[in-house]
């Protein structure tokens, strides 16, 4: 990790670069034929290409967007000219990245519950990764909350496997997102929400520590802290922005250069709009930023439907959220730009 400690920084400094987010483009064959489905696409490998070719040949999409997180079947395709995928967005000054688990699965004595596995032959498809040029990575540990979860062994595991997966990252040159999501599935209160994330937050940086990950070359990837989607009493969003920050602020360490959050399924303009309140509220010590996924990609999605025809007016709608949230990273994001943005 020595020997890449200025790359390892310098990478994490430019996927956390004012006014930009990562795109999260990583989705499973599995995930994404359920979203081709949704628009009666039809899922095969190149529909699955042509898709993802229209997200990241966007004009100026690179003004927003400073990172790409790929699926191992995206990193080996190309653009409709033949360029690898990986060599296109570099030449757009966007840093190709891979996620590398290989899922969440039921963790043994923990009914319910899950680990995300992923770390055998981690070393050696890293070292793959890199030379078909990525240049960072994912890890998505899952946390969920119910009545009687998550329990400490769940949290413990999957912060532990998190740091193994950081520390292995970092020996091969590749900056590793370190997500813990704590899901916003279910009931619970946000005051539940607040509990089960310091938690998560506490396990995780300990780990980190103990297993030698450099923080200043880490992007982390967390939940913001809300209500369950199915709580009758939603926080505001107001509400979810200084939760999130009072607790990011006693739990990351400043050496973090930036927080990406994720998107968890929210609407578009609410997660844009958590992201800006946030934003607003500064006084941090770290880049507030997004690794956005359904949220920058379902308006387009819906547009393109797979028609050839439809692709500039997809573009018009991904770079229109990606533009709605690059000024979200500035705090000036607002109704009035979402719909003076909005493509006709």
């Amino acid at each position: 990790m020595t020997q890449h400690k200025q790359a390892l920084e310098s990478t994490a400094r430019e996927m956390v670069a004012a006014g930009k987010g990562i795109l999260a483009a990583d989705e499973s064959n599995r995930t994404m034929t359920k979203r081709l489905e949704s628009v009666d696409v039809e899922s095969t490998e190149e529909s699955r290409r042509r898709f993802r070719d229209l997200l990241f040949s966007t004009s100026d999409a690179e003004e927003h967007i400073s990172g790409v997180i790929m699926y191992d079947e995206t990193i080996r395709q190309s653009t409709a000219d033949g360029t690898p995928f990986p060599e296109f967005l570099r030449s757009r000054g966007i840093i190709p990245g891979i996620k590398v688990d290989t899922g969440a699965k039921p963790l043994a004595g923990a009914e319910g519950e899950t680990i995300t596995e992923g770390l055998d032959g981690l070393r050696e498809r890293l070292a793959e990764y890199h030379e078909l040029g990525a240049r960072f990575a994912k890890w998505r540990g899952v946390i969920e909350i119910d009545e009687r979860h998550p329990s400490r062994y769940c949290v413990a595991t999957n912060a532990h496997a998190l740091a193994r997966y950081g520390a292995l990252c970092q020996e091969a040159g590749i900056v590793p997102i370190i997500e813990p999501e704590v899901l916003m599935d279910g009931e619970h209160t946000i005051g539940r929400a607040e509990k089960i994330t310091d938690a998560t937050l506490r396990a995780v940086f300990a780990e980190l520590l103990d297993q030698r990950v450099l923080l200043e070359g880490i992007v982390l990837k967390p939940n913001m802290v809300m209500s369950g989607y199915e709580c009758p009493q939603q926080a505001g969003v107001e509400e979810v922005a200084q939760r999130t920050l009072s607790l990011f602020r006693r739990l990351v360490p400043a050496a973090v250069p930036g927080i990406a959050f994720l998107s968890g399924g929210q609407s578009d303009e609410l997660a844009t709009a958590h992201l800006n309140a946030m934003n607003q509220i500064g006084d941090v010590p770290w880049e507030l930023s997004f690794s956005y996924g359904r949220a920058l990609q379902a308006a387009p999605l819906k547009v393109w439907s797979g028609q050839e025809s439809n692709v500039a007016a997809a573009q018009a709608a991904y770079a229109h959220r990606a533009r709605c949230n690059g000024e979200a990273r500035f705090g000036r994001y607002s109704e009035k730009l979402e719909q003076a943005l909005t493509p006709a």
